[in-house]
């Protein structure tokens, strides 16, 4: 596994110098979760960023470094939740990649594709950007296309209008695409198992028939929710419910 990242130092830092209230408490606890996890002491790691997190900080890097310190914890759920999250935010991140990669080869569940599916070929941008940056991308080609054809109309220039189109098929490409990854985060959300063993059951019952059973780190999405139970998909044929707070979403 790759070491930890002290880029988050900096990045904090920065936040603690444009925030004025809370600011020396923000850095104490970074400083708390650093000293813990060069110390080995993991859990109090965890805990430090995690109070980080709960106070609305988001970022790749912290979500990175708490997957290494539950990792470190042997917490093999929550660490591939946390580096799920961090790739999420930053697809590129080779660092996240390798250590996630590395996380998933200690999982025992068999993964639902054994391929790499057609969608990820024919829609790579879609797994190589992040959310954030998808939707950015549709902004600006929408706001470029309208622009290079209210320009093209105005002066008669067919080549602009050519160049306006073409702009138009990359804006919807990525306009189709941002509102796929919203309807997916929205109402099938990815999950990750969280505890080294779960049951999943037909019904909502602690005695409902067990269909089968899951470990930790394995990556499942939500389909419905039901007061305290989700029902979740692994494969096919393998669909089930399970207790909220055995799975966290990505």
């Amino acid at each position: 596994m790759k070491a930890f990242k002290y880029g988050l130092y900096c990045g904090l830092i920065f936040l603690c110098l444009l925030s004025q209230a809370g600011a020396s408490e923000t850095a104490r606890k970074f400083l708390t979760g650093v000293t813990a996890y060069q110390e080995g002491d993991f859990q109090a790691a965890i805990d430090a960023f995690s109070s980080l997190y709960a106070s609305g900080i988001e970022n790749a890097e912290l979500f990175y470094n708490l997957g290494n310190a539950y990792l470190k914890n042997d917490d093999l759920g929550h660490a591939i939740l946390w580096y799920e999250r961090a790739l999420k935010r930053e697809p590129a991140d080779p660092d996240v990649k390798f250590n996630l990669d590395y996380a998933l080869s200690l999982t025992k569940d068999q993964k639902a594709e054994t391929a790499l599916p057609l969608s990820h070929i024919f829609f790579f941008w879609k797994y190589q950007l992040s959310a954030a940056t998808v939707q950015w991308a549709a902004i600006i080609l929408n706001l470029v296309f309208w622009s290079l054809l209210g320009v093209s109309f105005f002066w008669r220039n067919k080549k602009l209008q050519r160049i306006a189109y073409l702009t138009l098929v990359f804006a919807l490409l990525f306009t189709s695409t941002a509102w796929f990854n919203y309807y997916e985060s929205a109402y099938r959300p990815l999950a990750v198992i969280l505890p080294p063993e779960a049951a999943i059951r037909s019904g909502l019952s602690d005695d409902a028939t067990e269909l089968f059973v899951l470990h930790a780190g394995t990556k499942v999405r939500i389909e419905k929710e039901r007061n305290a139970h989700v029902r979740i998909y692994f494969a096919d044929g393998k669909i089930g419910w399970i207790k909220k707070d055995l799975v966290g979403r990505i």
